[in-house]
């Protein structure tokens, strides 16, 4: 492991329990919290896939479940090989493999990469009529075996699984007076003050610990409590509440008409010793007399030549990696902003060792509290 890319202390991993993976064959080290993409910054791997099209190398742009580029193909033996996966929601445990996807032979040297030569022959939608005919052999025939396995193979993402499926699948029907998506301080309060009337509630988020923002967090307060203990009472006061359903690791991926809610829960992926007995996911199926969204907010990102490109992330996901699994994303780090929080990202990424070398803001001014200690902190 990279140990400079690995801050000393902080964030919410056990460095007392080193976690063994590997990448594309190679071997790495991680410790227990960390997500594959975080263990991967922490041994200052970046190049984690290739464009579809042109197969540029791409990095992480972020560290949640909108990151669009860290697209891993994971196995867990015979049969249990998933491909397409976001490597910064894969929870890291021991002897995980994960493959890059979309190159050949290898994410370093990907022969694919020579299309970038021919990009002035290959504008958007060039193929809508390049490859029309000829009707020889009936009609779309070149199209549908010729053509189209050749652009799927080229610009296709991971491959399908061959072997048959071990694992068991389970799905559910519930009903509740409130179902709440998202596990981040609105959602835990939203939670508390639903459940406090006797409403029957679920909480719901993606990841595999509730908190959301908060577990990033290490400066705010809420009621009068750093961010961190506010959660663990408020998870603690919702768990003791018999009319209120916790479910970690689930996603709501539907919204359909009468508050009827479709949500997916990983039970066994990515735990180390799975329960052979238990389903690997659970579909629920949820009737609600209300719902209340708490999704939180995703950063958006500045659109420029090459923003895909690895090395180019967003601010506030850089402190993520930093805050949450003790990761530092680079060594010499330029922010560009046009707004005052990645000010935040380049104090907090400046404190821990990583050099800030310029701070770029788009607006004509920014006087802020943070623009200004970063003034201080030159």
């Amino acid at each position: 492991m990279n140990r400079m890319m690995r801050t000393p202390q902080g964030g919410l991993i056990d460095r007392t329990r080193p976690v063994r993976f590997t990448f594309d064959g190679v071997a790495y080290q991680g410790c227990d919290g960390d997500t594959l993409a975080s263990a991967l910054i922490a041994n200052g791997v970046h190049l984690v896939g290739r464009s579809f099209k042109y197969h540029r190398p791409r990095g992480f742009l972020s560290a949640g479940a909108e990151e669009p580029n860290a697209l891993v193909t994971v196995t867990r033996g015979p049969g249990r090989t998933t491909p397409n996966l976001r490597a910064t929601q894969v929870k890291l445990v021991e002897g995980l493999t994960a493959t890059s996807q979309n190159r050949w032979p290898s994410l370093t040297m990907d022969v694919g990469a020579a299309s970038g030569l021919l990009a002035p022959m290959f504008s958007s939608g060039f193929y809508y009529k390049t490859f029309m005919g000829p009707s020889w052999f009936g009609p779309n025939v070149p199209w549908k075996k010729i053509y189209e396995p050749a652009i799927r193979r080229a610009a296709g993402l991971g491959d399908a699984p061959t072997e048959p499926d071990p694992d068991t699948y389970a799905q559910y029907f519930a009903h509740c007076d409130v179902l709440v998506i998202g596990g981040g301080p609105a959602g835990i309060s939203a939670a508390l003050a639903s459940s406090a009337g006797g409403a029957r509630v679920i909480l719901c988020d993606e990841q595999a610990e509730m908190g959301g923002s908060l577990l990033a967090e290490d400066t705010a307060r809420i009621d009068g409590l750093a961010a961190v203990d506010w959660l663990v009472r408020a998870l603690a006061e919702l768990t003791a509440r018999p009319n209120v359903r916790l479910m970690p690791r689930t996603q709501a991926f539907g919204y359909y008409a009468q508050n009827f809610i479709g949500l997916n829960e990983r039970v066994t992926d990515f735990d180390a010793a799975p329960d052979a007995d238990a389903p690997r996911e659970r579909l629920w199926q949820v009737r609600a007399r209300e719902v209340v969204l708490a999704c939180g907010a995703i950063e958006r990102p500045l659109v420029f030549p090459d923003n895909d490109r690895p090395g180019v992330m967003l601010a506030d996901s850089a402190r993520v990696f930093l805050s949450r699994y003790g990761a530092r994303v680079g060594e010499k780090i330029a922010v560009v902003t046009a707004h005052d929080d990645a000010y935040r990202a380049a104090l907090d990424l400046k404190a821990a060792g990583s050099s800030i070398v310029v701070v770029a803001d788009l607006r004509a001014q920014a006087d802020g509290p943070l623009p200004q200690a970063a003034r201080a902190a030159r």
